[in-house]
């Protein structure tokens, strides 16, 4: 219904941003980094999800696109509701919470309140691929002088779509994964070699 919703910050608290549109106040579940960067007083314009229950319509907001597709792309997993997938974007930014999908970072997720450990994994395993194919194909591709004789597939693609998530080109990646030996198993492991040996 709503695409986004700008206008002045009225009120802020944990977890939730008050826009002022020409007199109305929007309610917007945010994250708390969100919440904590939005100041009262401040023109702003949030990206919004509505959620319709029974009992109640939520709106959640976000500043960037980016953060709204993965609170989309979280909220499709069952067991990850609304809530969880605020928790979730809120103690990571959206391209370290895809370098830790990327590489199994159970850890990292388990950090959101309201996360544990199988959830965990069920998101890992039904996201990895998707946020390494998307993340792969917001990356500007390279130009005709920079040719590759392969590219790499499986675990090695995750892991140069990874390493793109950490500031590196794609040539730069390509040739930090070329380093590791072939039989090398896991995308993690294939990280962590790369980066050692650039």
């Amino acid at each position: 219904m709503f695409y986004y919703i700008e206008g002045t910050v009225a009120h802020v608290e944990d977890g939730v941003v008050v826009l002022d549109c020409g007199g109305i106040g929007y309610k917007l579940g945010v994250s708390r980094m969100s919440a904590a960067r939005a100041r009262v007083g401040q023109k702003l314009r949030l990206y919004t999800v509505m959620n319709v229950r029974e009992d109640a319509v939520e709106l959640f907001g976000f500043p960037e696109k980016e953060e709204k597709r993965f609170f989309q792309m979280l909220t499709d997993i069952t067991g990850v509701g609304p809530k969880a997938a605020l928790s979730i974007l809120s103690c990571a930014t959206t391209d370290k919470l895809a370098l830790g999908i990327m590489t199994g970072d159970e850890k990292l997720l388990t950090s959101a309140q309201g996360v544990g450990k199988k959830l965990a994994q069920r998101i890992i395993l039904e996201l990895r691929d998707k946020v390494a194919k998307e993340t792969e194909s917001s990356v500007p591709v390279s130009g005709p002088e920079e040719v590759f004789a392969a590219e790499p597939a499986g675990e090695r693609s995750s892991a140069v779509s990874a390493l793109m998530v950490l500031g590196y080109s794609r040539q730069e990646a390509l040739a930090a994964v070329a380093t590791v030996p072939e039989d090398t198993a896991g995308t993690e492991e294939i990280i962590r070699l790369a980066l050692k040996n650039t």
